[in-house]
């Protein structure tokens, strides 16, 4: 009987020393109160607490992840669009972060969830598409802002995605067609333009001299006749061409 009793201290007291015992990594902290009395963080390496007088809360400091669920925002210009949004957060200080908010992580996600609707509900849907860069730069420096008192800090905010409801990827689509079209004819314009702009020097320069424009006649003519099917009437009058034309006719009846 006696050495049972003393088999069942033993494992109390093994089991007593295992529960003492806390072995942190070098990105753990613990937080530790003595009877619900904020002791200190302990961390990294070995830690000894007191069972049962002892209650620790474990931290870990490493980079997290929080993935911001689709948000319905109404935009500046009265569009509606989905975005989601993934935020980067750690911890920096493990006793605020304890004592100062209830589930951290819970209320940076809130947080972040409240000021994506504001931040961009504040902006036209051009400027949503176009500046995302600068929008995640504020949503970052205003969540990092709200999160300070907490012991938190957010690194980084990225937008994922803002989905259009159809009719206006429809509305964006046509937009974007008459851009292409208006551009195509601004370049018509302006090659038609050049065109007109060389075609007058051009009929300057023969004003000026006549031998190049009979020399270009001449050119025309010789490119005219590499087709076979055509007939080449020589001469600068269609006048007595026609003329002659009908003077045959008559003689051949």
């Amino acid at each position: 009987m006696f050495e049972y009793i003393v088999m069942i201290i033993l494992i109390f007291f093994v089991l007593l020393l295992t529960s003492a015992i806390k072995i942190m990594a070098e990105y753990q902290r613990i937080v530790i109160f003595r009877l619900g009395r904020l002791l200190g963080i302990k961390g990294p390496g070995l830690v000894f607490i007191i069972p049962i007088i002892d209650s620790v809360i474990k931290l870990d400091l490493r980079t997290r992840v929080i993935d911001v669920p689709k948000q319905r925002v109404i935009t500046k210009d009265n569009v509606t669009v989905d975005v989601d949004a993934v935020v980067y957060f750690r911890i920096t200080d493990p006793q605020k972060a304890v004592v100062e908010v209830q589930r951290y992580e819970v209320a940076t996600g809130l947080l972040a969830q409240t000021t994506l609707r504001d931040i961009l509900g504040n902006q036209t849907l051009d400027e949503l598409l176009s500046k995302r860069e600068e929008l995640n730069k504020s949503l970052q420096s205003i969540i990092d802002q709200g999160t300070d008192p907490w012991g938190i800090k957010v690194s980084n905010v990225t937008i994922r995605d803002v989905s259009l409801p159809d009719e206006m990827m429809r509305a964006i689509a046509k937009q974007a067609e008459a851009e292409r079209e208006k551009r195509a004819r601004i370049i018509i314009a302006e090659g038609e333009f050049q065109a007109s702009k060389k075609m007058t020097d051009a009929a300057k320069l023969y004003e000026k001299v006549p031998t190049a424009l009979r020399l270009r006649e001449l050119q025309t003519l010789a490119e005219i006749a590499r087709e076979k099917n055509l007939i080449i009437v020589p001469g600068g009058d269609i006048g007595k061409v026609a003329g002659i034309a009908k003077a045959v006719n008559k003689k051949v009846e």
